[in-house]
């Protein structure tokens, strides 16, 4: 029986599993639109913009290892969605975005909001594909799906000409089709690297990827981690996939953590990169490893071949499934040399030794506060969504995560992620708290979706760092001109009030001594809540001071 082309995606979206789409309307896709109205398998979840419906469907991807979906409208639609597909890209996260497109007779014509989105998005999806023929909807839905998932995750675009949509077919739906999946590493493989880390005297894994974040991948993780006397750093963003109180954890790999700290881990004699892409912030700008040879050997671990020996020179590559590895490495243990022990130590006493946070001399209020209290009272399997910013340094620094949590933020950097994808984490496990850290900058970039956390019921728990500042934008200004601010300074609403207007609770702190009720009356209340909390600007990030920069 022959069905609209836009009924036939629909099915075609259930068939992938998808529950959830989150989009903002437009008339370029309004049969899609008609067509979820009579879907039961998919929930639709309107967004207030576009940039806000791609970063929820980052954040949906994020907590469940699964492709986000959203849909746009064209041109203006599009370009707000942009960001969250470089964010997609970036961090290695599989999405998909749907974009309405003007009708077929008038492509290439610049009609009005037309836009050539396979030369837009060259550079960040890993393809664009154009529906033309309603016939062709389920075999481009099940390659776009593939895409985004392998072999390392990422974004993928979907454009429909509107008059498609409209178009009648009889062609099936096609489910998922089967994804090609590394072999694992041989047995030889495998006692090779035993032998290689049994010899080394200063190893270090360094661990990351969105495999290592499954609850497997973190069991594989600590089990190769005990059974070969691996200390374990993790890559920026990770800090959830290994225990932060065991004490093989070495702390994480961020955006300016301790020049001190840095050091420490160059005094490797081998680094062990499982399941990481070894970017820009893991390797803290290409240093550690050194590019593009390392000063220590180097053993990459990765299921995708074009990510090994992409910017370094690889000693030992190994293509397989990074959490089949570790497995495999756990059940083949060794014993370390004697230096081992005092390298783990050297590398785990300065973690816990400014795990626990101390109020400022000087009595001002910061994040720490909050974090602090957090330790108290947050749940041992909250979720835990950060915007980008200074403030997150904070829960990095003074939060003992556990492999029961969940971390979610921008690897990329973005902000503006932290609202949107708080709201799809809370919406995904409504039972789990959602604490979500933002600043006053992103706030008011995508927090207008706390209206969207108001409208379908997520419970999210938000905690505003108000310096009245780009804080680490800022914190680079400072760096590089003393005293010279200018382009940083913010003039912020009432926080508290402001979420009361959407029907959320809002909440003011002010001191450091206001900190633990007010964390602890968020934390327990049954729906949205957003803590303006005063900090002072004077306390840039967690390690630096504006006295201390200027000094």
């Amino acid at each position: 029986m022959a069905r609209r082309a836009a009924d036939l995606l629909v099915d075609c979206l259930a068939a992938h599993g998808i529950d959830r789409v989150f989009c903002v309307p437009g008339e370029s896709y309004l049969a899609v639109l008609d067509a979820l109205h009579d879907s039961n398998a998919i929930q639709t979840i309107v967004c207030r913009h576009e940039g806000g419906a791609g970063f929820m469907a980052v954040g949906d991807a994020k907590v469940t290892a699964r492709p986000g979906v959203v849909f746009v409208s064209r041109g203006p639609g599009a370009t707000n969605a942009s960001i969250a597909v470089h964010i997609a890209e970036q961090d290695a996260v599989p999405m998909v975005l749907f974009i309405g497109q003007v009708p077929r007779a008038e492509i290439g014509r610049k009609s009005f909001q037309e836009v050539d989105y396979g030369k837009m998005f060259s550079d960040m999806a890993k393809g664009v594909h154009v529906i033309h023929d309603a016939a062709r909807i389920p075999e481009v839905v099940a390659r776009a799906f593939k895409e985004a998932q392998t072999p390392t995750p990422g974004p993928v675009v979907v454009v429909l000409p509107e008059d498609m949509l409209e178009d009648e077919t009889r062609t099936p739906v096609i489910g998922p089709v089967a994804s090609p999946r590394t072999a694992p590493a041989s047995a030889e493989v495998i006692a090779s690297l035993a032998n290689v880390i049994a010899k080394a005297k200063r190893p270090l894994l360094m661990a990351g990827g969105m495999q290592l974040g499954t609850p497997g991948g973190r069991r594989a993780l600590l089990a190769a981690s005990e059974a070969h006397h691996l200390p374990v750093v993790l890559t920026f963003k990770r800090q959830d996939y290994f225990p932060n109180t065991h004490p093989h954890y070495a702390g994480h790999l961020g955006f300016k953590i301790p020049k001190a700290a840095v050091d420490r881990y160059a005094e490797a004699d081998l680094i062990i990169a499982v399941g990481t892409r070894l970017t820009e912030a893991t390797t803290q700008g290409y240093t550690l490893p050194e590019a593009p040879v390392p000063r220590q050997l180097l053993i990459h671990i990765h299921d995708d071949p074009s990510q090994i020996g992409r910017n370094y020179h690889t000693e030992i590559a190994v293509v397989a499934d990074p959490p089949s590895v570790l497995r495999a490495l756990a059940e083949t243990r060794t014993d370390a040399p004697p230096e081992r022990a005092a390298w783990i130590k050297k590398l785990n006493d300065p973690v816990v030794a400014a795990m626990a946070w101390k109020a400022p001399a000087d009595g001002l209020l910061d994040m720490g506060a909050i974090v602090a209290a957090l330790t108290k009272h947050a749940a041992k399997d909250a979720i835990f969504v950060m915007d980008a910013g200074n403030f997150s340094g904070w829960l990095h620094r003074h939060f003992p995560f556990s492999i029961e949590h969940l971390m979610v933020g921008a690897v990329g950097g973005a902000m503006g992620i932290g609202m949107p994808a708080a709201v799809a984490a809370a919406l995904r496990y409504p039972g789990r708290q959602v604490i979500h850290f933002l600043g006053d900058g992103g706030a008011l970039m995508t927090g207008s979706e706390l209206a969207t956390a108001v409208q379908y019921g997520a419970k999210v728990k938000t905690f505003i760092s108000n310096n009245n500042s780009y804080g680490t934008i800022r914190m680079h200004q400072e760096a590089a001109y003393k005293g010279r601010v200018h382009g940083t300074e913010l003039k912020n609403p009432d926080f508290a009030k402001w979420a009361e207007s959407f029907g959320a609770k809002g909440l003011t702190v002010r001191t450091i001594e206001e900190a633990p009720d007010a964390v602890a009356e968020a934390l327990a209340h049954d729906g949205p809540v957003v803590v303006d909390v005063i900090t002072a600007v004077e306390h840039i990030s967690p390690t630096a001071t504006i006295s201390s920069l200027r000094g």
